[in-house]
């Protein structure tokens, strides 16, 4: 019989059971994990690994990264590991094109600093250099930035030290849309478009009275969209007699924008529902397509917004 005071053979880490150490790592913090990385070449691949960085990134970064900016990590990557990175329009930190200067890749699609973190990458993992890219604020990724009444389309840096972001949007260059944006200003793109298409509403037959929506607007045809915020109001003859209302019905869509007043030639516009098109002029700008709201988030953070924006104009006023 083996003596009890005989020593136990020491466990190792990599002798535990798969499961076991799956389970391990998954506790692990991002930052604990890169530290288990470098220990030797079996736990860098299962620190690398997709699946346990998912976790990860659906908890910091789930609301705000949509199937846009994946895309356009992924072409990065893919590029990356092609070698293509190298035949692009660079600067000398290894940017790829500028703020300033031509825009490279898409239209409005992503801005990458320092490419060379990339270069020479042949694993296949994709979403832990996603997640530092992002913290580190090298990645400008397309999403959806609020600002007063409406949404604008932007690249967006993340930066620690502020916990917040930046942006910038596309007017004659890319101009600075703030700094110390607060994460709830920010969400992912709606829906899977550039900012400078159309948007087919299929939505247009079935609005009534009520409803709230988003509908894309610019100043001119050779601007990108953003989206403003607006509520379906009832029709002139209607007089809002919501037992007898047939506005639903009606060719004629009225939109109500409640950030105006009411005797502000902005307050109320007619659009076609039939016209599936750009509606619109010059003078007041061009509209084009309408998202219903059927989130309930969504219309929660429009309905503060338009709140706040109110009671700073009641202030206002109060003041004059």
């Amino acid at each position: 019989m083996a003596s009890k005071n005989a020593r136990k053979s020491p466990i190792f880490l990599l002798d535990l059971p798969e499961s076991t150490m799956d389970l391990i790592l998954k506790r692990l913090s991002p930052i604990e994990l890169c530290r288990m990385s470098k220990v030797c070449t079996s736990l860098r691949d299962r620190c690398q690994s997709d699946h346990l960085w998912e976790k990860h990134m659906k908890h910091k970064w789930g609301r705000i990264i949509g199937d846009v900016a994946y895309k356009e990590w992924q072409w990065h990557i893919t590029s990356a590991k092609q070698g293509n990175l190298l035949n692009q329009q660079t600067n000398q930190n290894g940017s790829l094109g500028s703020f300033t200067g031509a825009w490279p890749n898409l239209y409005l699609g992503s801005y990458l600093q320092d490419f060379r973190l990339l270069i020479g990458r042949r694993s296949n993992n994709f979403l832990m250099p996603l997640y530092f890219s992002l913290q580190t604020g090298r990645f400008w990724f397309p999403a959806q930035v609020y600002k007063g009444l409406m949404i604008h389309n932007a690249l967006v840096s993340y930066d620690k030290e502020s916990d917040s972001f930046q942006g910038r949007y596309q007017s004659d260059g890319w101009r600075c849309l703030g700094k110390n944006i607060e994460w709830d200003m920010v969400r992912a793109p709606a829906i899977d478009s550039l900012p400078n298409v159309l948007y087919v509403s299929d939505c247009l037959d079935n609005l009534k009275p009520g409803d709230h929506i988003e509908i894309q607007w610019r100043g001119s045809t050779q601007c990108p969209y953003d989206w403003w915020f607006a509520i379906i109001g009832h029709l002139d003859l209607c007089n809002a007699n919501e037992n007898h209302c047939q506005c639903h019905g009606n060719d004629t869509l009225m939109v109500e924008f409640r950030q105006y007043s009411e005797a502000s030639n902005m307050r109320r516009i007619r659009l076609s529902r039939k016209n599936k098109g750009e509606q619109g002029n010059q003078i007041g700008g061009f509209y084009g397509g309408i998202r219903k709201l059927e989130n309930e988030d969504e219309i929660v953070t429009w309905k503060k917004l338009l709140s706040n924006q109110m009671q700073v104009h009641a202030t206002w006023l109060s003041m004059t």
